[in-house]
């Protein structure tokens, strides 16, 4: 097995003796680091005044060590952890964080622990009084007294620890369970009067929050950030970010986030801030290559550049404005001019989307239907064009009334081959005023790539 710990009140700053936090800000920092290192682990615990979490079977998956512990120890120092260390048993890496010694595994752990002070373990700081009238500086020293008498002066918890600590007796917590909802909240160390300045902060926030996705194997879609004014100015202000693709990494999210904050201002200074997830996504898991085959691989390459260029857009959209980024979507009609709507990128799309019309249905379409000549009963577009699939009959909009008049249709479209043209969807229209159903004009709306 292989424990980490994350100290969140750093000795001499913390009583080892002591099992609560300091403080309720210590207290939510255990919380959200916990909640944090469930992306990593579900086997998170906290213990004393710190979090513990077994990642023996998480190396693999996340890189090996070197680079788990890289993300591990960058990502939990940022979010308030003030030491780490990595140990067999989680007693022996909280007393190693404790006691302040290189992050990395020991290579001999009985003797990493035997040089430790006594009060890098709860249980033998608390009795630490008479431990030191023995002669003992160190767990070593305590280690090496007579089991029996230290059971009866110090009790089965005492042994119990340095048994555990040492990977001589069993190791059992309840696991942190992960809330339904994310929700957290900072206090600034400093009053902040700059929007952008926020984001600082809010980065702290925006990693809790990928943790929590990571947990739920889930991405952001729509995020809520509050902020509260200083204790001069009551109330505070907040900010609705939506994106168009689910996002979990915490710097796809301030990226997205700090292009909003460019078009903030702020009425008085802040001193905390509020981060609520609104909605969320499920991220389907990858489907993995077993032979790596360069369809594959071409595959993986074309999702991420595809990603990529939403990202990008969607950072336009928040600098330009969303108005001035549109995307187009389907619409329920089956009139090719109004088939399609335009949203401003980032926005949900209606629920109940209309399905793609089943083909053929050419790739591009003209502004306008572009009136053709007639020849023989055959389109004519500087040559005659033949017809090779049709007629498909689209017909409605006689419930649609405007200004200028109704926007009926009544139309059979074929498609249509021309040597100097390629292929093209051309239509005719029909009279419906008429009960013989005769043609009266030929147009080409799209053309097939």
């Amino acid at each position: 097995m292989l424990w980490l710990a994350l100290l969140v009140c750093a000795w001499p700053e913390a009583d080892a003796c002591a099992h609560a936090f300091a403080d309720a800000r210590a207290a939510e920092t255990a919380r959200a680091l916990a909640a944090w290192a469930l992306q990593f682990t579900p086997r998170v615990a906290l213990l004393e005044q710190a979090v513990v979490l077994e990642l023996a079977s998480s190396l693999r998956l996340f890189g090996g060590f070197d680079a788990l512990c890289r993300r591990l120890r960058e990502q939990a120092i940022e979010l308030g952890a003030q030491a780490l260390a990595w140990a067999a048993t989680s007693q022996a890496a909280l007393a190693l964080a404790r006691g302040g010694v290189q992050p990395t595994p020991p290579r001999d752990l009985a003797q990493a622990l035997d040089a430790l002070p006594l009060h890098c373990l709860s249980a033998v700081a608390e009795q630490a009084h008479w431990l030191q009238r023995l002669g003992c500086r160190r767990l070593g020293d305590v280690r090496r007294l007579p089991r029996s008498g230290l059971a009866r002066r110090g009790g089965q918890r005492l042994l119990q620890q340095i048994d555990q600590a040492y990977g001589l007796a069993a190791e059992s917590y309840p696991w942190f369970a992960l809330p339904e909802t994310f929700q957290a909240r900072l206090e600034l160390a400093a009053r902040v009067d700059d929007a952008q300045a926020l984001l600082f902060g809010a980065r702290r926030l925006l990693l809790q929050l990928e943790g929590w996705l990571g947990a739920r194997q889930a991405g952001a879609v729509a995020w809520h950030l509050q902020w509260r004014f200083d204790t001069l100015r009551k109330g505070g202000g907040g900010l609705l970010v939506r994106s168009a693709l689910p996002l979990r990494h915490a710097d796809e999210l301030a990226r997205l986030l700090g292009e909003h904050l460019r078009q903030q201002r702020l009425a008085a200074p802040v001193c905390a801030l509020r981060l609520r997830l609104l909605q969320a996504q499920p991220l389907p898991a990858a489907n993995l290559d077993l032979l790596c085959t360069a369809r594959h691989a071409g595959e993986q390459e074309a999702s991420r550049s595809a990603r990529a260029l939403g990202l990008a857009l969607q950072r336009v959209a928040a600098r330009l404005g969303g108005q001035r980024v549109l995307q187009g979507t389907l619409r329920a009609d089956h009139r090719p001019e109004f088939a399609q709507d335009w949203r401003a990128f980032g926005l949900p799309a209606a629920a109940g989307a209309a399905l793609p019309p089943p083909p053929p249905r050419p790739s591009f379409l003209l502004p306008e239907p572009l009136a053709l000549g007639e020849r023989h009963g055959q389109p004519w577009w500087g040559e005659e064009l033949q017809l090779l699939l049709g007629p498909l009959r689209i017909e409605g909009g006689w419930w649609q009334q405007e200004a200028g008049g109704s926007r009926h249709q009544a139309r059979d479209y074929w498609v249509a081959w021309g040597a100097g043209r390629g292929l093209l969807w051309v239509f005719r229209t029909r009279d419906a005023a008429r009960r013989d159903g005769c043609c009266t004009q030929w147009y080409v709306q799209g053309v097939f790539a």
